[in-house]
């Protein structure tokens, strides 16, 4: 991670105002977003009983966090071309980005190793895995883990050590009498810091989709068969065969979904991390602005989850439309006993009650 001086050097007024517009749409963006995620869990007992969704709550806290704590200070500072609040708030701010944005990247994996083994395992396998005590250790490692990246080397200045120098020279700009939150990192941070936070996570995630990918191919040839063979006329074989391609259109159309997620997490986070990684070996030579610009589009990832869990996912889609008409009943879920599909759905290879 780093942040460079001089990004808003050339910015004329009219600019700035443009810039300060569009930043503040993307903070209440991600404000109002997650909130209203957590708040859909929390008020809607369907979404509180699938595992997942503690997932989506956590990542969803720590996205809120990233909006009210990070962002802000950074706009301010883009803004003003100046940090005013002083050298050991800057490594405070500093430690909270690449705690808060390294926490949200791992809950994302978490997410994608969650629906493999409720897609691609058999129920009891998925049961077996993602128990309560296992779903807490992944969700306190989301938070723990990015603790040894983030305050732990920052604090320590490890992340400084041998360009110090270089560090000193851009936190002051005589010209313009400005002081800046400088956020360097030498090589071995640089790496250790970016495959922590990124490239494992990324990698565990396209073989989770991968996989999800190919069972949901799979699962699609199989309704295929189905609706070649027609319907069975015993009425006792009839109710699972329905319950079968119910089930099988419900993972493939998870799989369309986590697909779009995980493009939208690329292309928020790998230009940065591709960056951050090269700009060592480069001398640092990055210019300023697109760190920045590249920056900003890792913190539009925070604000753009909750919207594609609105946009594609019916369950969260119908709690959202609770809230925000004020419980209108035209948008409650509707009663069990007028449900055509079993509610035993739900609970099917752990993937039905994802995306209804």
């Amino acid at each position: 991670y780093r942040v460079l001086p001089s990004s808003s050097e050339g910015f004329g007024v009219a600019e700035k105002i443009v810039l300060l517009t569009f930043i503040s749409a993307v903070i209440l963006m991600a404000i109002l977003g997650n909130l209203l995620v957590m708040v859909a869990v929390c008020r809607d007992r369907q979404l509180r009983k699938i595992k997942t969704n503690y997932f989506i709550v956590s990542l969803a806290f720590a996205d809120l966090l990233v909006s009210v704590l990070v962002m802000p200070f950074g706009a301010i500072e883009l803004v003003q071309d100046n940090w005013i609040y002083g050298e050991m708030f800057c490594l405070v701010r500093t430690s909270l980005d690449v705690l808060l944005t390294t926490a949200s990247i791992l809950h994302l994996c978490c997410i994608s190793l969650d629906r493999y083994y409720a897609i691609c395992c058999q129920p009891l396998v998925y049961r077996n895995k993602m128990t309560p005590l296992r779903i807490a250790v992944m969700l306190g490692g989301c938070w723990v883990i990015p603790t040894f990246i983030s305050f732990l080397p920052i604090m320590q200045g490890w992340n400084s050590i041998g360009i110090i120098d270089l560090i000193q020279q851009r936190q002051f700009n005589k010209a313009s009498n400005s002081t800046y939150c400088i956020f360097m990192v030498n090589k071995p941070y640089a790496i250790t810091c970016s495959v922590v936070a990124f490239y494992i996570p990324f990698l565990l995630m396209v073989l989770a989709y991968y996989r999800i990918y190919v069972t949901a191919r799979e699962h699609a040839h199989q309704i295929q068969v189905l609706q070649r063979a027609g319907a069975p006329t015993d009425g006792r074989q009839h109710h699972p065969d329905q319950h079968s391609t119910h089930r099988m259109k419900t993972e493939t159309k998870a799989a369309k979904t986590l697909c779009i997620i995980m493009g939208c997490f690329c292309l928020c986070w790998a230009p940065f991390f591709v960056t951050n990684i090269v700009d060592p070996f480069i001398n640092y030579t990055v210019p300023g602005k697109l760190w920045t610009a590249f920056l900003w589009l890792g913190y539009i990832n925070s604000g753009l989850n909750p919207f594609l869990y609105a946009f594609l996912n019916k369950s969260f889609r119908r709690a959202f439309l609770i809230i925000l008409c004020c419980g209108d009943e035209r948008y409650r879920r509707p009663s069990i006993l007028g449900q055509t599909v079993p509610c035993s759905t739900t609970t099917i290879n752990g993937s039905t009650h994802v995306l209804r």
